[in-house]
């Protein structure tokens, strides 16, 4: 299974949409196997779709995420989890053992 985060400084970065920097995990049998942080390329909704996409992501783990980008990375099969924060470690490790909540979405000043 293949985990991307959000990512700044060892946290889940406040907002998908406006990351730099996703941090990718490879989970294998509930153990991290491997890690990679990666650039984004460009910011908004096609952006993150894009990354999950080309990365084969199953599983975002972020900060604010609209609606729109909520929506759109489930039709592309991939489960998210939102308004997440803190230490991205811990956050994959929580989403492992089964205890990561997912806090929904968050209103966003733009246009889903």
């Amino acid at each position: 299974m293949r985990i991307a985060v959000s990512y700044e400084d060892g946290n889940v970065f406040e907002h998908v949409g406006d990351t730099e920097t996703f941090k990718l995990y490879d989970v294998e049998d509930g153990k991290v196997v491997k890690t990679e942080i990666l650039k984004a390329e460009g910011t908004g909704r096609d952006m993150v779709i894009d990354f999950a996409t080309a990365h084969k992501v199953e599983v975002m783990i972020c900060g604010r995420i609209c609606g729109g980008a909520k929506d759109a990375l489930a039709e592309s099969g991939v489960t998210t989890f939102g308004c997440v924060t803190g230490d991205a470690d811990a956050a994959v490790e929580a989403y492992i053992k089964g205890t990561l909540d997912d806090f929904g979405t968050s209103v966003c000043e733009h246009n889903d």
